[in-house]
């Protein structure tokens, strides 16, 4: 969404409007992925329990309760520590679906007919309406690869690319061939043809890799969730949050408590409310073909207007990708009655939330701009009136340049002081994932000893203002931590009649605001040097 965000008016501003609602819908339905994929991922892989013995049945759903509060406790630690162990237990993971894919393909080695596409036609010319709902099922095989676009963040195109095209899919057609080969000797299989295919010694520890595999599956969609929130929050779409860093080497490796806890709270609700793998699958599929189609979308215009692609070939990809995305989106939106309301609204609720936050940011910087005083006139002020000074630095956070900041005012007002130096900041979030060191920060000089610095980050960063401050070097501005004060602003939002957004919305906006993290810990300032001032702001 940040690469296809033209900043220009009149009809491309309309359009920035439609593709910003469309991938904020799509960042929305994520969070469903987040909460359906663990659940389906670890219940299917513990329904194999069933198929060893009918004892095990009443048990699915506790044991699948107990391994998904596992995976959801251990995030706070980090994953550094168990992913040296990722890599073994997935490479045994897909030598096993070779394996039991092989075992079958030798007994049925007529199932490579289906590679001819003939096979396919004639499908759904005999099976009509009835087959083209076929694809909500076959769709399952593909999800997934969408977590392989989090994973390039963590490793590189290459190494994806690489184990991909050699092992992961080579095991992964293997298997469905496999499965294929075991249906045409066995149909009655079909209720579970997967552990179906194991000889009967093979179960339980089928079950163990495959339950181990699934974890590790669902690890990249809640660190994708972790990940999407803090790129929401740095964008200005959510309040701030408590975010922790568990590795001292990976920075993207991050926790963000309360998405954790809500999403262990959802997943286990799922897993008791829809009892079984089967029908979770209609709320999964439509989390992400809904995404799929959004996301070609999107693409088409970046490779459009960033990478200036020819129109005709931009038409072409398109078609070529929504062809297969709508197909599968049709054909699993018509099981919405039957759990793919779920994650819509999920997607809904989070949307509502995103847009209301940043909808009501712009409200209030508004109506903070309407009172404010002009920083020149400020100026003027206090060179015509001096004030008495004294020693150290004070740091006045403000959101937006020209005017003056309240808690500035509010301190003369209250204590008829300046500090020796002056530092009026602004932290600006950049639509790019990492600001360059040279456009990192922007200074500018006013005399006596007063100064405006901007800093600006990428919505991959985190923001380390004493650090920042301490870096600079600038003629006329000393900064001692331990002679550094930092004033903030605590606005009290009171919801109004007056235009902006509706009352219901302006008292969520209002909510919102007094639960999120407190600015002091968001930019690392040291406590015991933080002064806030408060005021009250009607919406």
């Amino acid at each position: 969404m940040s690469l296809v965000r033209p900043k220009t008016l009149g009809r491309a501003r309309r359009h920035r409007t439609l593709l910003v609602v469309m991938g904020l819908f799509g960042a929305s339905l994520l969070y469903g992925d987040g909460m359906i994929t663990p659940a389906i991922s670890v219940l299917s892989a513990i329904e194999g329990l069933e198929v060893a013995t009918p004892f095990f049945s009443p048990y699915v759903i506790p044991i699948t309760v107990v391994i998904l509060i596992a995976l959801f406790v251990v995030q706070r630690h980090g994953t550094a520590g168990i992913a040296a162990v990722f890599g073994p237990v997935t490479a045994v993971w897909f030598a096993a679906l070779i394996a039991l894919g092989l075992s079958q393909i030798v007994h049925n080695p007529h199932v490579f007919a289906s590679i001819n596409p003939w096979w396919g036609v004639h499908f759904f010319l005999m099976n009509g309406w009835k087959g083209f709902l076929v694809l909500g099922a076959v769709f399952l095989v593909v999800t997934g690869g969408e977590a392989l676009y989090a994973d390039i963040g963590h490793f590189g195109v290459r190494p994806i690319r690489l184990t991909w095209f050699t092992f992961v899919l080579p095991s992964l057609a293997i298997n469905y061939f496999g499965q294929g080969a075991l249906l045409l000797r066995n149909p009655e299989a079909a209720a579970n043809p997967f552990y179906n295919m194991a000889p009967s010694w093979a179960l339980y520890p089928l079950v163990a890799i495959a339950t181990a595999a699934t974890v590790i599956a669902s690890q990249a969609v809640i660190s994708g969730s972790f990940s999407l929130t803090r790129q929401a929050v740095q964008l200005g779409y959510m309040p701030r949050l408590r975010i922790e860093h568990t590795s001292a080497k990976q920075i993207g490796q991050i926790y963000v408590p309360a998405v954790n806890w809500a999403l262990m709270i959802a997943c286990i609700g799922l897993v008791i409310g829809f009892g079984s793998s089967s029908r979770l699958a209609a709320a999964y599929g439509v989390a992400v073909s809904t995404d799929m189609v959004l996301t070609t979308i999107l693409f088409a215009v970046v490779v459009s207007v960033r990478w200036r692609w020819a129109l005709w070939t931009v038409i072409l990809m398109a078609a070529g990708f929504l062809v297969v995305d709508l197909a599968f989106w049709g054909a699993n939106i018509y099981k919405v009655p039957q759990g793919g309301w779920f994650p819509l609204v999920i997607a809904a609720v989070a949307f509502t939330l995103m847009t209301t936050w940043k909808r009501g940011r712009q409200i209030l910087d508004s109506r903070l701009q309407e009172g404010a005083l002009p920083f020149e006139l400020f100026l003027q002020s206090i060179r015509k009136t001096p004030l008495t000074r004294v020693s150290g630095t004070a740091v006045f956070m403000y959101r937006s340049r020209g005017g003056t900041p309240p808690s500035l005012l509010h301190n003369i007002k209250h204590n008829k002081i300046l500090h020796e130096h002056l530092v009026i900041l602004t932290v600006e979030s950049a639509e790019t994932p990492h600001i360059s060191e040279e456009e990192r920060v922007e200074v500018e000089s006013f005399g006596d000893g007063i100064h405006w610095v901007t800093a600006r980050y990428g919505f991959m960063e985190d923001p380390d203002i004493p650090e920042l401050l301490t870096g600079l070097d600038v003629e006329g501005l000393v900064l001692d931590p331990a002679n550094t004060s930092y004033f903030l602003g605590r606005e009290t939002l009171i919801a109004t009649s007056r235009p902006g957004m509706a009352l219901w919305r302006e008292r969520l906006f209002a909510w919102m605001s007094r639960n999120a993290r407190a600015a002091t810990y968001f930019f690392r300032l040291p406590p015991n040097r933080v002064v806030e001032l408060g005021s009250q702001i009607e919406l």
